[in-house]
């Protein structure tokens, strides 16, 4: 089978290398599944860097969310086994944490569904108990994350700001529902906020960025609002002031979603069923910019890495995969 692998970190477009190799033998509860569609995530350009949590041993094949096919024809959400991730014709995955993929999605749309739209979830409900008629705003309101994040708190009841950086993906934001779209690059983001707001602030601040995104966040966040830091895509890392917090009266709420899948798998299933119910009656949908084929996930997976895609981006083998 065609596989992309990493022998050295670096760059994605430097060091991600497509070969024939054999398929992955499954270990132990684990399932050979072949992939109909992979969403790269920013994770995989993290872990081509060697800069993500979870390093796994050199050579990797990167792809850590797919939608996929069991030997007996089930469509179904997988997170693969690393080293053996998606970017390949065939990955493993642990057998007891297969997902049904959902009848209302295609494949690239299912496969953009799991990690993004379940850390969306866990952080809005689960974190920060987004409520119907609050203000939420969303950093990266136009990239794969921060679009499932606007989708969930529109189906939530919310009021969504989302900030984004230039014309193209402020056209994006709009189309996904925002209420009011900002745009970092030609306006003040936190005068733009709390002129929408009437001055009170943000109820729920959704943060996959960090670095100047995260210093916005504690200016427009409201009286007993909540800031949930989902991840650092600008690279910087933000160090809070608690006195500020405390001074404001708002918390700063850490999501790291893959724990749940150790500490409580039930919840994992749980969420599931609850973003496939919305998705069945088109709540959501998950914004699929792209459709590359296997040979050019190297050059998409740098574009997603370096900022310059909108929603999701999906690779589908070309080996009889239907996106």
């Amino acid at each position: 089978m065609q596989a992309w692998q990493v022998h050295e970190n670096g760059e994605p477009r430097e060091v991600m290398r497509l070969a024939d190799v054999a398929p992955p033998t499954p270990g132990e509860g684990q399932v050979l599944l072949r992939v109909r569609a992979a969403n790269i995530n920013f994770p995989d350009a993290l872990m081509c860097r060697g800069q993500y949590q979870v390093r796994p041993p050199l050579p990797f094949t990167p792809g850590v969310e797919i939608c996929g096919e069991t030997e007996d024809g089930r469509r179904v959400l997988a997170n693969p086994a690393l080293p053996h991730g998606g970017f390949a014709e065939y990955a493993v995955a642990d057998a007891r944490a297969l997902l049904p993929a959902p009848e209302a999605l295609d494949d690239a749309e299912a496969a953009a569904l799991h990690i993004g739209y379940q850390t969306g979830w866990f952080g809005l409900h689960r974190r920060a108990r987004l409520e119907a008629g609050e203000t939420l705003l969303v950093h990266a309101a136009a990239g794969g994350v921060g679009s499932a994040a606007v989708q969930l708190g529109k189906a939530a009841g919310a009021t969504v700001i989302g900030v984004v950086g230039g014309p193209e993906k402020a056209a994006v934001a709009r189309e996904l529902g925002c209420d009011v779209v900002v745009d970092r690059h030609g306006e003040d983001v936190v005068g733009a906020v709390k002129e929408a707001t009437g001055g009170r602030g943000a109820d729920v601040v959704y943060d996959p960025v960090g670095g100047q995104a995260y210093a916005q966040s504690a200016k427009v966040v409201a009286f007993e609002g909540r800031i949930v830091v989902v991840g650092f895509a600008s690279g910087t890392i933000p160090s809070p002031a608690l006195n500020h917090a405390l001074v404001k009266n708002y918390a700063v709420l850490g999501l790291h979603w893959g724990l749940y899948n150790t500490k409580n798998p039930k919840l994992v299933q749980h969420c599931h069923e609850q973003l496939t119910e919305l998705a069945a009656r088109g709540a959501i949908k998950p914004l699929v910019s792209e459709r590359v084929p296997l040979d050019g996930a190297a050059d998409a997976v740098q574009r997603v890495a370096d900022g310059t895609t909108t929603g999701r981006v999906a690779v589908v083998p070309q080996k009889g995969a239907a996106a």
